[in-house]
């Protein structure tokens, strides 16, 4: 539960984020990109560090007094399951949720008011659909799986391509998905 907590904070999830899409990242890059004071910066990434979300990289550049930072792991996966044994735990996954549901709502809204920025191929390419579906648990579970395969796939080639020198006409791009029942 640990883990959650430590990225329930909304500035350690922006940093997280953040720390993901460049890979890797003195807390000085990453303040600027939060607009935050880098103590403040620092501070919050050795809390990710500690709760093992991110961790210490190889120094990028020549000055050997900055702190060079990366992800543990290629993301955080957090499931309901692990926290249905205590109501705390279950209240703090909901914090949690909702948190993270809020900051990708405002990237999206921020998308929105910037959208005629973007030109129209970004245009045409974006996507905001939504799909009704009458489906039982494992066929969610099943069509779940599936996307983040997509996903992961389309991740593994950006990444490839970047580390290739191919970063012409990339952007950071934002994926989501919310598959969960409702009753009318």
């Amino acid at each position: 539960m640990g883990t959650l907590k430590a990225l329930a904070h909304p500035l350690r999830m922006k940093l997280y984020r953040a720390l993901t899409l460049a890979r890797t990242a003195t807390a000085s890059q990453l303040a600027e990109q939060v607009d935050e004071a880098v103590s403040l910066v620092s501070y919050h990434l050795r809390k990710l560090a500690e709760h093992e979300l991110i961790e210490e990289a190889e120094p990028q550049g020549a000055d050997g007094r900055e702190r060079w930072w990366r992800p543990a792991s290629d993301g955080v996966s957090i499931h309901d399951e692990d926290f249905r044994d205590a109501p705390e735990k279950a209240a703090a996954h909901t914090a949690a949720s909702r948190l993270f549901f809020e900051q990708r709502a405002d990237t999206y809204r921020r998308f929105l008011d910037e959208r005629a920025h973007w030109g129209a191929a970004w245009n045409t390419a974006s996507d905001s659909s939504e799909w009704l579906m009458r489906l039982t648990s494992d066929e969610l579970s099943a069509l779940s799986k599936e996307m983040y395969a997509i996903c992961r796939r389309y991740e593994e080639l950006g990444r490839a391509a970047d580390a290739a020198g191919e970063s012409e006409g990339r952007e950071n791009v934002a994926v989501h998905t919310y598959g969960f029942p409702f009753r009318t």
